[in-house]
């Protein structure tokens, strides 16, 4: 049990293992809920290349404070099961990452009886999923987002009917503009967000330069700008790939150490959440008003 920044307490429950036949791994899965409240809202999160479920307690504390139970596997890749981009299985993980987000709305139900009981407090009208990096575009495919392959044709359709909206935070950007290395071991970032029809916040950092494209900071906004309404923006000026230390307090990938940028997006996900999920309060408008009279660090577009 911990205690949020806001003071309310939130408990986690972990590891949890979650039916995935064929993955050669159990899939586990923590759970992270606040202490008290009914009707909770559900969401699912997927996270960047190579963490686990133990990654982005500044996020998850900060959701489950604000009425979020938060559901986070460790997918494949993660550095924990030793399986990097030279290993065989690696070119199949992006479809494996899917499987596990399906895998745990499909079994959502036995993973809260397992968590302290938390079946009886949850909405399951209200479910949805988030990511970062890697994760976001994991977490894209639910919400509509499909892959093209290298004829330009886009792939199947992995959403799925349970997730009713989503944030995605730094998320692949699409195109011919992977870089070689990119092109060689991850070619199934070019996503097609034409289809991602669900309502979805992205989040992109205006000094996110990413080692696998050759665009700049942009590349990171495609999820807003290619997919159909409604959709919001939330853009950090300053914002690196990792927002400020998304996954954690001084890990090694943080180059923009920020824990108030940390706390902007945590703000900014639950918020839209609550407005995108119907749950009430003034949060995601609050959001958009101070975007408006901003010194221009942060800014909202919707559509």
């Amino acid at each position: 049990m911990s205690r949020s920044d806001s003071g309310r307490q939130v408990v986690a429950v972990k590891p949890i293992v979650v039916p995935a036949p064929d993955r050669g791994t159990d899939l586990q899965v923590k759970v992270t809920a606040p202490m008290s409240g009914e009707n909770l809202p559900v969401i699912v999160f997927s996270h960047g290349n190579a963490w686990s479920l133990d990654g982005y307690e500044p996020l998850v504390d900060r959701w489950a404070a604000a009425g979020f139970v938060v559901v986070q596997p460790t997918h494949l890749d993660s550095r924990r099961l030793g399986i990097g981009f030279d290993d065989p299985r690696f070119a199949g993980i992006w479809r494996v990452r899917i499987a596990d987000l399906h895998a745990i709305l499909d079994h959502l139900d036995s993973i809260l009886v397992r968590a302290a009981g938390l079946d009886a407090r949850v909405d399951r009208g209200r479910v949805a999923v988030v990511g970062h990096s890697w994760g976001a575009q994991t977490a894209g495919a639910l919400l509509g987002a499909r892959v093209f392959d290298a004829d330009g044709v886009p792939g199947e359709d992995f959403s799925h009917p349970s997730v009713t909206a989503g944030a995605l935070i730094a998320a692949t950007g699409t195109g011919d503009t992977l870089t070689p290395f990119a092109e060689e071991h991850l070619p199934f970032m070019r996503p097609d967000y034409s289809t991602m029809t669900s309502p979805a916040l992205i989040i992109a950092g205006g000094k996110d330069q990413s080692r696998m494209s050759t665009r700049g900071p942009d590349w990171f906004t495609d999820a807003y700008h290619l997919s159909p309404s409604p959709k919001s923006l939330l853009t950090i000026a300053e914002g690196e790939h990792t927002l400020g230390g998304l996954a954690g307090e001084k890990v090694a990938e943080t180059t923009d150490e920020d824990p108030a940028r940390v706390a902007l997006v945590a703000a900014a996900v639950s918020g839209y959440l609550r407005d995108a999920l119907k749950l009430g309060g003034a949060e995601w408008t609050a959001l958009n008003d101070d975007a408006a009279v901003g010194d221009g660090g942060w800014g909202i577009d919707s559509k």
